[in-house]
């Protein structure tokens, strides 16, 4: 897969994500040596999983260590142009599942995310964004989950009306409620 050709094709879905595309191709040209690397300090390409069971009535999280929050699997791609890949790797990682696979190879979502400072494994990380690439996979309930405990400290799965303020932050109901909606069209376009 080629991470370039994929982004420059993605359609967004509304003003947010025609703005963080055209940010995000900006970067890619500006930076093409290292936009999939950490080494890129200020912001660098991460790919995420929105793991859904078959209904799409579930979300399955982790109660990520550094956000201490509820939030969806994915990570750095730290040098991997195969970002679908990525995706899937880091979901099976922070989840325990064996058995995940895409519902789309096409990209769900584009998202510019800010990472605030923190200390990992001992060392401080300097704030910067994450030029995020997002799939929607899809796993079984009934799956044995495993708590990954150099990274999160709960995997659960969530019904996807509990996907409001009152459980998540704004930004983040936003950004997971986008997801579900896409889940749902790319699930009608494959009837």
């Amino acid at each position: 897969m080629n991470f370039k050709e994929d982004i420059f094709s993605y359609v967004p879905k509304n003003e947010q994500e025609i703005q963080d595309k055209k940010v995000i191709i900006d970067y890619i040209n500006q930076f093409p040596d290292n936009i999939l690397l950490r080494d890129n300090e200020f912001a660098h390409i991460t790919s995420s999983g929105f793991i859904m069971n078959r209904e799409l009535s579930k979300v399955l999280m982790i109660h990520h260590n550094i956000r201490n929050a509820w939030a969806w699997t994915g990570g750095h791609a730290d040098g991997d142009g195969d970002l679908l890949h990525v995706a899937i790797k880091e979901a099976k990682e922070e989840t325990g599942i064996s058995s995940v696979f895409a519902l789309s190879k096409e990209i769900a979502s584009l998202d510019i995310l800010p990472v605030y400072g923190h200390v990992k494994k001992g060392k401080y990380v300097s704030g910067h964004l994450h030029l995020s690439v997002a799939y929607i996979l899809i796993a079984d309930e009934k799956e044995n989950l495993v708590i990954k405990e150099d990274e999160n400290s709960g995997v659960e799965w969530f019904p996807v009306d509990k996907f409001t303020v009152q459980y998540f932050s704004e930004n983040d109901v936003y950004l997971y409620n986008k997801l579900i909606e896409a889940a749902k069209e790319m699930s009608k376009n494959k009837i």
